[in-house]
């Protein structure tokens, strides 16, 4: 059951967005698209606390619970930046917003532009790991907890990835090859 409410979460998110900014665009109604938009976390609540009495049933803790807690983590943490980015995009293709602004290539602003994004990836992981450590507490040790822990240690590899990344674009920053030839020609 819980997988099958993981999916219908999933599923929500994107008719909520699509009708959403279909009201705001296409309807020409904002407040009306805004509020659908706000109603998208209530797809998290309404996972979290079937999570919770799933749990409090008497339903041993498996990958599906840790899943659950993932998925919350990761739409506390990227969902917004998703709905910032599908919205400009619908703004520009439908209401003729302007073109959306892509991501530094080069750079510093590149570096500072990937250390944003792991942030969010971070926060994600975070969230999911308290969450995790949560169901675990909830369950007991003699609960069979191994699967909530296994997710927790991806959790923390996705982290460990995301600080890689970010301090790679600090550390070795690509340069612009057009400031390259410019000062090759003197």
């Amino acid at each position: 059951m819980i997988v099958t409410l993981i999916v219908l979460c999933e599923v929500a998110f994107w008719v909520l967005l699509a009708v959403g900014l279909g009201l705001r665009y296409v309807a020409r109604t904002p407040r009306l698209g805004a509020a659908v938009l706000l109603c998208e976390p209530l797809l998290e609540v309404v996972l979290l606390v079937v999570t919770a009495v799933d749990l409090k049933n008497g339903a041993a803790p498996d990958w599906k619970h840790g899943l659950a807690a993932v998925y919350i983590g990761f739409t506390v943490g990227l969902g917004h930046s998703t709905v910032t980015w599908v919205d400009a995009r619908v703004a520009h293709r439908f209401a003729g917003g302007p073109p959306p602004v892509r991501p530094p290539k080069y750079g510093r602003a590149r570096a500072v532009h990937e250390w944003r994004t792991a942030g969010r990836w971070i926060l994600a992981c975070v969230t999911a790991l308290a969450l995790l450590e949560a169901a675990a507490r909830y369950v007991g040790a003699d609960g069979g907890t191994g699967s909530l822990r296994m997710w927790q240690q991806k959790m923390l590899w996705v982290i460990g990835v995301n600080l890689v990344i970010a301090g790679s674009h600090t550390l070795f920053p690509k340069r612009d090859p057009g400031k390259d030839r410019v000062g090759a020609g003197r």
